[in-house]
């Protein structure tokens, strides 16, 4: 049999293809029997059909092959004729004439009482779930939007490396290891090699992985992520915002439009996510941490905010909220000196709306390079190890912004999920390198 007389099932799902005959495989995602009937409910990507298998009406070899499949995860092909079944999962089944066996599964691990850490433990077994695979086709398209709004900007998707010599957000959370003799890092973020790229290509943008060494136990950290990250040569921070904004409209749009059952079944409103549009809300620091007093959080000027600061901002918000000019000493080396006021920096945090926290970190980046340096030795940082970078200053220095997102971050929002790790496929965090 060609692979091209399988059938989707999706395909099967839209009425159109009531009355033919077609021919699925999937696996086998519940069973039960009634009399001489087996109906196997079979899953493929696309989604879910029950197949009713009367004894009366295929071979005994479909029949014995049928009956040895009742074990989830079992997998297996059917042939049979379309019906319009309302009582059947999405309204549809299959009336079959013929089925085999492919694979007979051992007993299936999971239950409904298993634990989070033993789901985590068989992660390899549990992306199998519906909604696990319903997030991951959301992250897909998010990547995708992220792709084609580059494209229509203008953008060029560059290579950054993976294996560096220097922190560009913090020593103290870099994973290091001997690289021929000399100390490596893992990268924390392609930034500094996307600002020498635009140089010649004057807007770039990467998707890379990220590794920071947090010793963070919260529902919003890895310490393995994605990275969307973009330069652009000339951008100004007010453009800088309205880049972000286009962006993270431009994304929500498209989940909205091709997610739609996905996020259904995970439970988010697609509409909530089409109403997502600029201008985004908007507020500085300095109007932030008076908001936070009037929570009656106990904040000082000069700090960093958190989770809890975070999901107080946003938590009656619908649309994300841009918090502007933070003090520099709070934030990295690289970001620009505020003209206005040497005490804070040209930058945003833009901060998901329902309380899901911060999504995108973005800044004007300092092009003085006396200035660097001086935040350079301010920060305990040796500007030897930065001399490549320096030397950006150095030769065609120019005003330029960017920005970097955690993919992660932004499916959880999107699919309101809990907890991070439920956005990627193998999470990586303090106590789990495993599978």
């Amino acid at each position: 049999m060609l692979v091209d007389e399988y059938s989707s099932i999706k395909e099967l799902l839209d009425g159109k293809a009531v009355g033919r005959e077609v021919v699925v495989r999937g696996w086998v995602y519940r069973a039960r029997t009634s009399g001489g009937v087996l109906f196997l409910v079979l899953r493929d990507s696309t989604g879910i059909i029950q197949v009713a298998v009367k004894k009366d009406r295929v071979s005994d070899k479909a029949w014995k092959e049928a009956g040895a499949c009742t074990r989830v995860e079992s997998s297996a092909s059917a042939r049979g004729v379309v019906a319009e079944d309302k009582r059947a999962p999405g309204g549809f089944e299959l009336q079959a004439t013929d089925f085999t066996a492919l694979h007979v599964a051992e007993v299936f691990p999971i239950a409904k009482d298993n634990s989070e850490e033993w789901l985590l433990d068989i992660r390899h077994l549990a992306l199998r779930s519906r909604e696990l695979t319903a997030v991951m086709k959301v992250k897909a398209t998010v990547l995708e939007a992220c792709r084609e709004f580059f494209k229509k900007k203008g953008y060029w998707e560059t290579t950054p490396p993976i294996i560096v010599s220097g922190a560009c957000e913090g020593g103290s959370t870099l994973f290091s290891f001997d690289y021929f003799g000399k100390k490596a890092f893992l990268s924390q973020s392609a930034q500094l090699y996307l600002e020498a790229l635009i140089f010649s290509l004057e807007k770039v943008y990467a998707i890379t992985p990220s590794f920071r060494a947090e010793k963070s136990r919260t529902l919003r950290h890895l310490a393995e992520y994605w990275h969307v990250e973009g330069e652009e040569a000339y951008m100004n921070l007010e453009q800088l915002i309205e880049f972000e904004e286009e962006m993270v409209s431009f994304i929500c749009q498209k989940v909205a439009r091709d997610r739609f059952q996905e996020l259904k079944l995970l439970g988010r409103n697609a509409d909530e996510l089409a109403a997502i549009k600029p201008p985004f809300h908007r507020m500085t620091y300095d109007e932030a941490i008076d908001f936070l007093r009037g929570k009656g959080m106990p904040v000082e000027w000069g700090d960093d905010f958190g989770a809890d600061e975070e999901k107080a901002l946003t938590a009656e918000l619908k649309k994300p909220l841009f918090v502007t000019r933070f003090p520099k000493r709070v934030k990295a080396f690289y970001m620009k000196q505020d003209p206005e006021d040497e005490r804070l920096v040209l930058n945003n945090d833009l901060l998901a709306p329902e309380g899901f926290g911060e999504i995108v970190g973005a800044s004007q980046r300092e092009d003085n390079n006396e200035l660097l340096l001086t935040r350079l030795r301010a920060d305990g940082q040796d500007p030897k190890a930065f001399e490549w970078y320096l030397d950006l200053r150095r030769f065609g220095s120019v005003p330029h912004s960017g920005f970097g997102m955690g993919v992660e971050r932004v499916v959880r929002w999107l699919c309101k999920l809990e907890h991070i790790r439920d956005a990627t496929p193998f999470p990586r965090v303090i106590n789990r390198a495993y599978p």
